[in-house]
């Protein structure tokens, strides 16, 4: 038996199986970052044939992914730290991270399965027969319009759905996910013996059984009442018959939920009394990472989505901006959100249209054109908007005087694209009270020195940045040490208290005043255009 590593050798692994890749940090006791790693899905896994991590449906509206992908990313994950030569046999505790609203159907026998795993084989082999449902609805679906309206109904409004739950019925979440399966494939819903998130499903290929749902990814699920932090009887009602028992246990973020497996001690070369931490949703693992605690403190998650995001005490669900979810690491307190579905991937899009379609010559059109674009104001929707609700993709430009126009030159497109989506968010922020007095800035994007500088002048307070930019996987593994911390002390230790060693975030942009003003001036007439193009 190996013996228990020193609180002050001590590792902690944060695992963030976002849209696009399965990422790995590890961290000491002294919150510094040993290693990273990362498992490309497009990339690493191609076999699965995703584009941006997931396949889009000729309907337009449904997107899903291989749900067996996200065992074979973890498989590959495990080989690569093998052979680098991680220190595995130090790790005390391991949480993780899950893109929100992405749903597994696990049918009967799963459980066996899991229990069973065998040490000589590997997860993809011996799971790939476990799934009801093999193609997952993820968060960028956006197929479940009626069930929105039936959930809405059945509970008194959207207002009501919004008061129990933290949000009203919202296509992608997973509560009206389940409602269209349980409809439209009640064979699929029959057979399902687990319902799990993908944090609680990756939780589960760790601990090598059903790992239950925190209540941080939980609320975002229109299903669960956010104060009372349980299921919500009339929320399950209107979904489907028996979910409580296919949704399994809510849990504090916080929960040491039990040992990692067997398969993974003897395999990978795991403490056999390493903890698995209760895994959460992304959003609230980079509340996490980037540690929030002051009203005011807000993050911007330059993502795939766009998110903005920051922590309160008082919530005050509205049917039309927003979400609310429980605080993911202190248990009293909730998170405020809002969420941009057209992020990254739409700049990528407007990136490409430059000349030499690198980032290094969108950052050049940025450099070189003025805030505020000349007046001219454009809407880059890809994917059906979440906010505001553009359902019908494309590109809506405006010049100056308001008129219609059907291009920009590829610089304007750069700065338009950047300009708008910071834009809409400071207009929706300010509508559900979200207002910083200064940003953290994460994601991909915050690496872009003039993306930050529009950010910044957008919102007129100063932007920081951390040295560490993987928020989501960092956050995991700081909530494993804090969950580690609590169990090993025998109660609650707050979250500032493990944290409190984390390197600064550093200052990397001062607001220009005359750019502010410039930003100021401009939000009114981007509110009227987006009303022009949200009225068709």
């Amino acid at each position: 038996m190996r013996n228990t590593p020193s609180d002050r050798d001590a590792l902690f692994l944060g695992l963030d199986s976002s849209t696009q890749a399965l990422k790995a940090t590890l961290i000491d006791a002294e919150l510094r970052v040993v290693r990273e790693g990362a498992v490309r899905f497009d990339d690493d896994l191609p076999e699965f044939r995703t584009e941006g991590g997931a396949h889009r449906h000729p309907d337009g509206l449904t997107v899903t992914s291989p749900a067996l992908m996200w065992v074979a990313a973890l498989d590959l994950l495990l080989e690569r730290m093998k052979r680098e030569g991680w220190p595995r046999d130090r790790v005390a505790a391991v949480s993780g991270s899950g893109q929100q609203h992405g749903s597994v159907w696990l049918r009967r026998g799963a459980r066996a399965a899991l229990r069973g795993l065998r040490a000589e084989r590997g997860l993809r082999e011996q799971l790939a027969g476990v799934f009801a449902l093999e193609d997952s609805p993820i968060w960028m679906d956006s197929s479940t319009g009626r069930q929105c309206a039936a959930r809405e109904r059945a509970m008194g409004g959207a207002q009501a759905v919004a008061g129990v739950t933290g949000s009203r019925a919202y296509e992608r979440f997973t509560g009206n996910q389940i409602a269209r399966i349980f409809e439209e494939r009640p064979g699929v819903y029959a057979a399902t013996d687990r319902i799990a998130l993908v944090s609680s499903f990756v939780a589960s290929l760790l601990a090598g059984d059903y790992a239950p749902i925190d209540v941080s990814d939980g609320s975002g699920m229109n299903l669960m009442d956010i104060r009372a932090r349980k299921w919500h009887p009339a929320a399950l009602e209107c979904t489907g018959p028996g979910l409580e028992r296919r949704l399994g246990p809510l849990v504090p973020s916080h929960t040491v939920i039990g040992p990692v497996s067997p398969w993974l001690a003897a395999r990978h070369g795991f403490r056999p009394d390493c903890q698995v931490v209760a895994f959460s949703g992304d959003n609230p693992n980079s509340l996490a990472g980037l540690r929030l605690r002051h009203t005011g403190d807000i993050a911007v998650s330059m993502g795939t989505s766009d998110t903005v995001f920051g922590s309160l005490a008082d919530p005050k669900p509205s049917a039309s901006e927003g979400h609310i979810f429980v605080n993911p690491v202190e248990p009293e307190a909730y998170m405020a959100m809002v969420v941009h579905k057209n992020g990254s991937l739409t700049r990528e899009q407007v990136r490409d249209r430059q000349p030499g379609g690198s980032w290094e010559a969108f950052e050049t059109a940025l450099r070189g054109t003025p805030p505020g674009n000349e007046g001219r104001i454009g809407f880059y929707i890809t994917e059906p908007e979440i906010t505001p609700p553009i359902m019908r993709p494309g590109d809506y430009r405006f010049d100056a005087a308001g008129r219609t126009a059907e291009a920009f030159d590829p610089a304007a497109d750069a700065r338009g694209v950047v300009e708008s989506q910071f834009l809409s968010m400071r207009l929706h922020c300010a509508n559900i009270g979200l207002t910083p007095k200064s940003i953290l800035a994460t994601g991909g994007a915050s690496a872009n020195a003039s993306v930050v500088r529009i950010v910044c002048d957008v919102f007129g307070v100063p932007v920081f940045v951390g040295e560490q930019p993987n928020s989501a996987a960092l956050g995991a593994a700081y909530r494993a040490l804090h969950g580690w911390t609590c169990r090993r002390q025998g109660r609650f230790v707050t979250f500032a208290e493990v944290v409190a060693k984390a390197p600064p975030f550093r200052r990397a942009a001062e607001p220009d005043p005359a750019a502010h003003a410039v930003y100021t001036q401009m939000l009114p007439r981007y509110a009227a255009l987006e009303r022009r193009v949200l009225a068709g």
